[in-house]
């Protein structure tokens, strides 16, 4: 049984105990009803930023904006966040988000009173300031004297961070720093300097990348033709202009490019920044118009003079296929702009700004010297003459830039706000809505395509039997919970394929390449676990008869009973539970001794295997933890349904627990790793090493809610909350390993990466994880007076006290 006491703190804020008590008296048997869900009119804990913001037009006001609507859409029922723009008395805004206060930092007094007003509002848990030197340049001593003032933890974060300061600007940093709580930098470079040249501990210093935003990648050639682009090679930079880009280097190295590379075009991307018409008007873009017409580059420069929406930009990005950065401040400490073109896959030439230098190395991207214009144009050439090095630079690129999703950035700052506020703030992701696009792009009128490179469907890698089975099981779950007719047409698509692979002798193959013609792959790999699979699908197809057209559900049972006909050969274990499970959800509709019998046969077996390796230490049916371990028990429990048999139930159950007793730990699930199974003589967990599966962390999903079904025990529950937020960022690498943009899931979780292919095992893995959460909620108790958006979204995750 699990320990109320801790489910208790771990799920709710200090100033809500006392209506989580009440909640939790209630005594409803499913967890997801005993989850505190705070009734709308109750205060969350807030977060205050202090920025620039939208519609101010300037990076650090985009920055703002893209971090908020991250947080928003990853913790949105854990805190709110609460705006107050930096104003001055030329820059004033009519904001289209509510804002709870705003500083006019001319008014001297507008510091003391937004502090007073800070410190009265018990609601406010830590207050976050975007810092730029000109934000304050004006003001600095009324900015210190705030940070004083203000008695709640603040969080300053630094966009520039100036190496080699004069004893003035050393001075003011060591001060501001000295007030704050905690300084976030966005680089390594950048934390170095605070360390070194300002004496900032650093201890008090974290380093949050840039975030960028996820991408679906769309085709290049389809884009160009949407923006008239089509038959050039494109080459692009943006940003609100302002000289310190430098954009006149790239003009003059145009002409050694066009001698090269005649359809090249050059977009410059972006109005001049306000504050620079405001100084100087237009001055900068005149020079540089006048430069285009001096070297007659017309035809291969174009202006998109506007703030472009992101959707725009993010269309440009993905077409272009240099992206150029040349910036000539050798202090810059971060750009969004090439961070947001790394993102979009984009190959990236730029100046050796401390950012660039940090996040291109390793064939990331090319690094050339401040107006070197030479060097400028020969690396363009280079690139374009070279496809496959631009093809290798974007891919490294693209693993570069992945942990800096603003998924991940969230999380990472949301991290940092509950280590500040020390449990009195705690951590609820939000589940992704179901999307069915990327299953839906992998599947072909013949079958689902094997592999993906990135979100791209690779069908040279052909097609298998597994995930074909796989695809027919997820999109059967669809179609029990939203009825929807159009999933009919995907399972008539992975059923046919299941039926292409089915032999005469009544097995089946697994491996169909591009043209639909079986691998010699077939002779040489033991195909036992996918004939179980091919078992398992139409058994759970056969199971929702009643939904689907009867023709379908008659040819689902020909070819099942067909391929029962030797499954007594089959010894592998997996397999056999596999099988079992087919068997059993077959049962339901078309119940018969026969099989009945046979899922006994198979069941003994995995009992006999069980007793044999089984002692007070090793509750297993292996002297070793593999893949798909939770098959094992379920597929017992299945036999238990089915037959009524104690032995499968105890047998189900004490096994079950083992695992789960080795792959939890505490707030977070670690399956058993592909490049490191558990030997029974050395149960150590090792250290993170890589090769965690999305499809053993689906399937254990999958176990639990079968257990949870029998024994209605709230712990399966609980580790269901548990390893589905591994998906969503629960992981040793704290990153997203579901991608919300595209619908599919990543890979694999490496030691220090992400895998970030998304192929048809993990993607439909995520989907069968997400579709059992889906259907645990939809049945939950009726007196439950929780909402089931409420409750979808407060799958709990991160909190230092845990479920016993």
């Amino acid at each position: 049984m699990f320990n109320t006491k801790k489910m208790k703190n771990r799920i709710t804020t200090k100033s809500s105990k006392m209506r989580s008590n009440e909640v939790l008296k209630k005594g409803h048997s499913s967890l997801l009803n005993n989850i505190y869900i705070p009734e709308i009119k109750e205060k969350l804990s807030e977060i205050l930023f202090i920025t620039s913001y939208p519609p101010r037009e300037c990076g650090i006001a985009t920055y703002s904006q893209d971090l908020i609507k991250a947080l928003d859409n990853k913790f949105k029922h854990s805190f709110k966040i609460k705006i107050c723009p930096l104003e001055s008395k030329n820059e004033q805004h009519v904001y289209s988000e509510p804002t709870q206060y705003i500083l006019n930092t001319d008014h001297s007094n507008a510091f003391q009173n937004l502090a007073a007003k800070i410190n009265y509002n018990a609601a406010i848990q830590i207050v976050l300031i975007q810092h730029e030197f000109g934000f304050f340049r004006k003001s600095e001593v009324d900015f210190r004297q705030f940070l004083n003032a203000v008695q709640k933890p603040v969080i300053i974060v630094y966009h520039t961070v100036l190496p080699n300061p004069n004893e003035l600007l050393k001075e003011n940093v060591k001060k501001i720093t000295g007030l704050v709580h905690s300084i976030v930098v966005m680089t390594s470079s950048s934390a170095k300097i605070l360390v070194n040249d300002y004496g900032v501990p650093l201890e008090k210093i974290t380093i949050i990348a840039h975030g960028t935003h996820l991408v679906p990648h769309s085709d290049k050639v389809i884009l160009k033709e949407k923006y008239k682009l089509t038959g050039r090679n494109v080459l692009s930079t943006f940003g609100l202009l302002c000289s310190g880009k430098s954009i006149e280097t790239t003009l003059d190295a145009l002409p050694n490019i066009i001698k090269e590379n005649n359809d090249v075009l050059f977009l410059i991307i972006g109005k001049t920044h306000p504050s620079v018409v405001k100084e100087e008007g237009e001055k900068y873009r005149l020079m540089l118009e006048a430069k285009i017409e001096v070297l007659q580059l017309q035809n291969h420069v174009q202006f998109i003079n506007s703030y472009l929406s992101l959707s725009d930009l993010l269309e440009y990005l993905q077409l272009t296929d240099i992206y150029l950065f040349t910036s000539k401040d050798p202090n810059q400490a971060v750009s969004g702009t090439f961070s947001y073109a790394m993102s979009c896959g984009c190959p990236i030439i730029s100046t050796p700004i401390p950012h660039a230098c940090e996040v291109l190395c390793g064939k990331s991207g090319i690094i050339v010297d401040f107006g070197n214009i030479q060097q400028l144009a020969t690396e363009v050439n280079l690139l374009l003459f070279d496809k496959e090095l631009r093809k290798n630079i974007s891919a490294n690129g693209l693993h570069k830039i992945a942990p800096t999703a603003w998924e991940n950035t969230a999380i990472a700052y949301a991290l940092l706000f509950e280590k500040i506020t020390e449990d009195t703030l705690s951590l609820h992701y939000e589940i992704p809505e179901i999307n069915l696009d990327h299953i839906k792009k992998l599947t072909t009128a013949f079958g689902m395509i094997q592999f993906s490179i990135i979100n791209k469907p690779d069908i040279n890698s052909g097609y298998t039997l597994d995930d074909n089975a796989r695809a027919m099981v997820a999109m059967c779950q669809h179609f029990e919970l939203t009825k929807d007719e159009a999933d009919l047409e995907y399972i008539y698509i992975y059923f046919n394929f299941i039926r292409y692979c089915i032999q005469s002798e009544g097995n089946f193959l697994n491996y169909v390449d591009e043209n639909r013609e079986f691998t010699d792959q077939n002779n040489t790999t033991n195909l036992s676990d996918s004939n179980g699979r091919a078992i398992w699908s139409l058994g759970y197809l056969i199971s929702i008869s009643d939904l689907i057209p009867q023709d379908l559900a008659k040819a689902a049972t020909i070819i099942i009973d067909t391929a029962l006909l030797n499954v007594s050969k089959i010894h592998s274990t997996r397999a056999m539970a596999f099988i079992i499970k087919g068997i059993y959800y077959s049962n339901t509709k078309n119940k018969s001794d026969q099989n009945t019998a046979l899922i006994k046969e198979l069941s003994n077996r995995l009992v006999q295997m069980y007793r044999h390796e089984s002692d007070k230490d090793w509750t297993w049916f292996e002297s070793y933890l593999t893949y798909g371990n939770s098959i094992l028990p379920e597929a017992l429990l299945c036999a238990y349904l089915a037959t009524g048999d104690i032995i499968y139930k105890e047998t189900a159950k004490s096994s079950f627990d083992f695992l789960l007793s080795k792959i939890f730990r505490g707030e977070s699930i670690k399956v058993i790793s592909n490049k490191g199974w558990m030997q029974k003589e050395n149960e150590a967990i090792p250290k993170p090493i890589g090769g965690e599966q999305p499809i053993d962390v689906a399937y254990t999903i999958l176990a639990l809610s079968k257990f949870y079904y029998v024994f209605k025990e709230d712990a399966y529950l609980q580790k269901i909350e548990i390893a589905f937020s591994w998906f969503l960022g629960n992981n040793h690498l704290q990153q997203i390993i579901y991608n919300p943009c595209t619908g599919g899931c990543y890979d694999g979780l490496e030691d220090t990466y992400i895998n970030l292919n998304q192929g048809a095992e993990s993607t439909v893995s995520y989907l069968m994880a997400r579709l059992t959460v889906k259907k645990i909620v939809k049945k939950r108790p009726k007196d439950s007076s929780a909402t089931e958006s409420q409750m979808e979204l407060y799958m709990k995750l991160n909190s230092k006290n845990q479920f016993a």
